[in-house]
């Protein structure tokens, strides 16, 4: 296990905790994502424990460099955040698991072990964010009108590898009024980047892959 946490005291009592236990044991402790990224340790090891408020490159970038160099990783958020926005965005970065540091003992090593075992811990009322979240009326809608059909031709372009300046030509459109486009299609589709973009237009169906 690795633990990426930059406030030493809370960086050592979860170690102290975790290598008390006769099934785990912490392999590698870092104070940022850079340290911990320049290691050989994230290679090889089961769950891995990250901070967001990091210096240097925030837990939640942290995450998505983690997780595009190696896929199967199992991250735990565990943070003081609890706001929408650090929740949504560490799992949709790629954490499997999000708790407060506000864990107990006891639900801190529960959800190392639920981890391990391929679930996805939650404190509650962070699972509360998440299920209210499913169930508001933005995410019963239907899939295509999630988008305006202004928005669908810019993601079409998109998938098409469009640059903003070829798709401000083909709309007629500014580059920044694309860029306003794009903005509002990351935001209502909950996604951060071109290809995580296209994936969610390509998979529920808003664009077609060819124009």
């Amino acid at each position: 296990m690795v633990i990426v946490e930059d406030n030493r005291y809370m960086r050592e009592s979860w170690q102290t905790i975790i290598d008390f236990e006769h099934d785990m044991k912490v392999t590698a402790v870092f104070s940022n994502c850079e340290e911990a990224l320049a290691s050989q340790a994230l290679a090889e090891v089961d769950v891995i424990i990250m901070d967001i408020g990091l210096p240097g490159m925030s837990g939640i970038e942290g995450v998505k460099e983690i997780r595009r160099r190696f896929p199967g990783s199992t991250i735990i958020m565990a943070t003081v955040f609890e706001d929408d926005r650090n929740v949504f965005q560490s799992l949709q970065s790629g954490a499997i698991g999000y708790l407060t540091k506000k864990v107990s003992t006891s639900e801190l090593l529960a959800a190392i072990r639920t981890a391990h075992d391929g679930g996805s811990p939650m404190s509650p009322a962070i699972a509360r964010k998440v299920i209210r979240s499913l169930q508001s009326p933005a995410a019963r809608k239907d899939p295509q009108s999630i988008l305006t059909d202004r928005q669908r031709e810019v993601l079409e372009y998109l998938a098409d590898g469009k640059s903003y300046a070829a798709i401000a030509k083909a709309m007629f459109l500014s580059v920044d009024g694309v860029g306003y486009h794009i903005r509002n299609i990351y935001e209502k589709l909950h996604v951060n980047t071109r290809a995580e973009a296209v994936s969610v237009g390509l998979r529920e169906r808003l664009i077609r892959l060819f124009r």
